[in-house]
């Protein structure tokens, strides 16, 4: 039987090269079948890496059978993964999220949940020396992932060891990182063939405050003002995408990668609550700009008030 391995629903650039590193790993190291799957379409800078290394895009998988073997790569949520994931036979579980609950699966596993910045990172360590038999394009999926992950070293959950294990990619590769960069945040800036909803699911999690639910969505990029220049409609969006996914409210931030600070859309009082609570800023209009927030796993989830 084949193992599917797959990140979470609305995959990033991570939960897209992920699967594909350790696929590889699993086949040509391991000699176990394995192939990478997505839970829906990646976004542009994940199109982006598949582009740049010649890598075929993995086929979308809707959910998983009965006893299919699977791996679950940079989740352990099953708010984020396949309706039928504990009807699955869970293998092996590789994250660096923090752990929720909930997974149940049909026998001891591998769980690997380490406090760094990117899964992939993670995958290198776990592969020891076989590491250096990657190809090239596997290589180059790692490391897109790591700087997309870190947000090229700007993000808080960026650690020394993520920065070294991309620095040695890079130099193996020949490639610039701060070009290399440039060149995947043009890329996930491009939202232009997008429309309000897809932005506001682009990049989202669901999560909980004291019985408020969010669909939290986060848009990284390097030309805030596109996206800005489009929050009236995107705050419009907000109410019929809040009703379609049975979510209390969505929540977007705007993340400038350059000037690190995210914008957050302010459509009504309770976000302006939200905003008050839990990062201490005093919404006068539509927007409030909260000067180095960058990520969602370590600044913006776990400060979540109502």
């Amino acid at each position: 039987m084949t193992i599917q391995v797959f990140g979470h629903k609305s995959p990033d650039t991570d939960s897209t090269g992920s699967p594909i590193v350790w696929a590889w790993y699993l086949n040509e190291v391991k000699g176990a079948a394995a192939a990478p799957k997505l839970l829906g379409e990646p976004n542009t800078e994940a199109a982006f890496m598949l582009q740049r290394w010649g890598l075929e895009k993995p086929e979308i998988i809707a959910d998983v059978a009965d006893d299919a073997a699977v791996v679950i790569v940079d989740t352990n949520n099953p708010a984020e993964l396949p309706a039928n994931i504990n009807g699955a036979d869970v293998q092996a579980i590789i994250d660096h999220h923090k752990l929720v609950g909930g997974l149940e699966t049909k026998g001891p596993i591998d769980i690997t949940i380490r406090p760094l910045a990117c899964t992939a990172t993670i995958m290198i360590d776990l592969m020891g020396d076989d590491a250096a038999k990657m190809p090239e394009a596997i290589k180059g999926a790692a490391l897109t992932c790591i700087l997309s992950d870190t947000l090229e070293f700007r993000s808080p959950t960026t650690t020394a060891h993520d920065k070294a294990v991309a620095e040695k990619l890079a130099a193996d590769l020949g490639i610039n990182i701060s070009e290399y960069a440039a060149e995947m945040f043009a890329a996930k800036s491009d939202v232009s063939s997008f429309s309000d909803a897809e932005l506001l699911r682009m990049d989202s999690k669901e999560y909980e405050v004291d019985g408020t639910k969010f669909r939290v969505s986060v848009l990284e990029t390097t030309a805030p003002a596109v996206v800005l220049d489009r929050k009236a409609s995107l705050m419009d969006t907000m109410t019929a995408v809040a009703a379609e996914d049975g979510v209390d409210q969505v929540l977007l931030f705007v993340v400038d990668i350059l000037n690190e600070e995210a914008t957050l859309l302010v459509p009504n009082d309770l976000v302006k609550t939200v905003a008050a609570k839990s990062f201490g800023a005093e919404a006068a209009g539509d927007t409030v700009v909260l000067p180095g927030i960058m990520s969602r796993k370590k600044q913006i989830i776990p400060n979540l008030k109502v």
